[in-house]
């Protein structure tokens, strides 16, 4: 157990479901502060994200379809953390197959829960450099549906203040690799 946890006591599972990338359940649980109440969590093994930066300073982003969103999200690109891999593993796997680059020099950011109000999932973060542009074409899975872009830090900034779709995580990420840049 991480220190500064404080479990809850489980007095019961009510409903579990496995999924592919993750599970559900919904348990009884008795909080520290003695309250009891039934709890929904997202059970998730963790993800990794890069912030893949170029040689000339340009965000290696991807713009991709998500489902549950109903439309497309600008992202720095990450995955699911797979059984037997480690996180830095995981991402130097993604942005090969997201991006079509492969980063030779990586830096780690650190990590952060991503949605602790119903999910156990953290994501753990890298700064990326000193890429090279692979010849492969993208092996991208079969719901994977993304465009590949290059933006600045200024055209980057300014569309997460402006409210250009941006998933938390990147804006996270971005602000965490700003120092570094």
């Amino acid at each position: 157990m991480a220190a500064g946890q404080e479990p809850p006591q489980l007095i019961k599972h009510r409903l579990f479901y496995e999924g592919r990338k993750f599970n559900f359940e919904v348990s009884r649980f008795r909080l520290p502060n003695r309250s009891v109440g039934d709890y929904e969590c997202i059970r998730h093994p963790g993800g990794s994200m890069a912030v893949p930066v170029t040689a000339e300073g340009q965000f290696v982003l991807v713009r991709q379809y998500r489902f549950a969103m109903q439309g497309r999200l600008l992202e720095f690109p990450a995955g699911t953390v797979e059984k037997g891999e480690n996180p830095l593993g995981t991402i130097q796997r993604e942005i090969q197959e997201e991006t079509g680059y492969r980063a030779h020099t990586w830096k780690t950011l650190g990590k952060f829960p991503n949605a602790p109000g119903y999910s156990d999932e953290i994501i753990y973060a890298y700064l990326a450099t000193d890429l090279e542009k692979l010849t492969e074409a993208l092996a991208l899975d079969e719901d994977e549906d993304l465009e590949v872009l290059l933006m600045s830090a200024d055209e980057l900034e300014k569309a997460i203040l402006t409210g250009v779709a941006i998933d938390a995580k990147s804006i996270a990420a971005f602000y965490m690799a700003k120092a570094y840049l």
